[in-house]
């Protein structure tokens, strides 16, 4: 069997144009424009990549960007203060702080002090605590980019038996959440999960999101099974270096029914969900009608 490849890359291009359009009618019909203001601290550089590229994409969907960067010795009382102005800025819809933080700085603390109803990220404990109880929320956006993936391949969800690899707040937990609320049968594993692959395989669906390379290998794998790789690890292959996901993505797809790629996969997903989750804040802050074609 040859895997399906899911194409995350040409998914998400078709949502950041239908927020694109979203936006375009705000605009004309309302005069509003959907801001997101991006908050880096000091200077990771994969962070300075990530920001740069949601500013990017932030202003290519007709929306306002607002960039702060700030140095690496910002105290804390310094971001904190930053994060009142921009919970009352009303042009403002979205504010998203880049992790990792410095070390000096409480990631928690500073999460939370985001106003939840611009917390694009889904990160504040209000938003998880909605999410976990089914409740309207902002959701995380890798989980969410995961779950349009997967209801665009299979279409309904329930009844699907499916397994989670990895239990961190930003993917593994909201991600089981989400499944829940669309019915599947959800198991959370982790590093002290006993027969992992035994466990992997009766999935349906297979979410990997632990952070090792190659971990999972196509005999871990269910026939048919949908296999979602949110894994992003940079491995050396014969001195030069390459991006891996957590799946063994060769062996995988001669198992699989559908898999998603390394790079071009669920990375893609997570900026476009990002500018779907800022018109969506946008829209409830002025009480108008959300946007009901974002997802599948």
């Amino acid at each position: 069997m040859s895997a399906e490849i899911i194409d995350g890359k040409e998914f998400a291009a078709g949502l950041r144009a239908r927020v694109a359009a979203h936006v375009a009618r705000l605009k004309a019909d309302h005069g509003i424009t959907p801001g997101l203001a991006v908050v880096l601290v000091g200077e990771d550089p994969a962070s300075q990549v990530y920001v740069r590229s949601k500013g990017k994409m932030t202003v290519e969907a007709g929306m306002k960007s607002a960039e702060h960067r700030l140095s690496p010795e910002t105290s804390q009382e310094d971001l904190l203060n930053l994060i009142n102005e921009l919970n009352a800025d009303p042009t403002i819809h979205g504010i998203l702080v880049q992790l990792p933080l410095p070390a000096h700085l409480d990631e928690d603390l500073v999460i939370n002090a985001i106003d939840p109803a611009k917390d694009v990220d889904g990160f504040h404990i209000l938003n998880v605590g909605l999410l976990g109880t089914g409740q309207k929320s902002m959701v995380p956006c890798t989980p969410l980019g995961c779950l349009m993936l997967l209801r665009e391949r299979l279409g309904s969800l329930a009844g699907l038996d499916a397994v989670v690899i990895g239990r961190s707040n930003i993917v593994g937990k909201p991600m089981a959440q989400l499944l829940l609320g669309d019915s599947c049968t959800v198991t959370i594993c982790h590093s002290k999960t006993k027969d992992l692959p035994q466990v992997v395989g009766r999935a349906d669906i297979v979410v990997a999101a632990v952070g090792r390379p190659q971990m999972v290998t196509g005999d871990w794998i269910k026939p048919g099974a949908t296999v979602i790789d949110v894994g992003i690890n940079r491995i050396d292959d014969n001195g030069k270096s390459r991006l891996v996901g957590d799946v063994d993505f060769a062996s995988a797809a001669e198992v699989a029914g559908a898999i998603t790629p390394v790079p071009g996969g669920v990375g893609p997903m997570t900026i476009a969900c990002l500018l779907a989750n800022t018109l969506t804040a946008c829209t409830r802050a002025n009480n108008l009608p959300e946007p009901d074609n974002l997802t599948p």
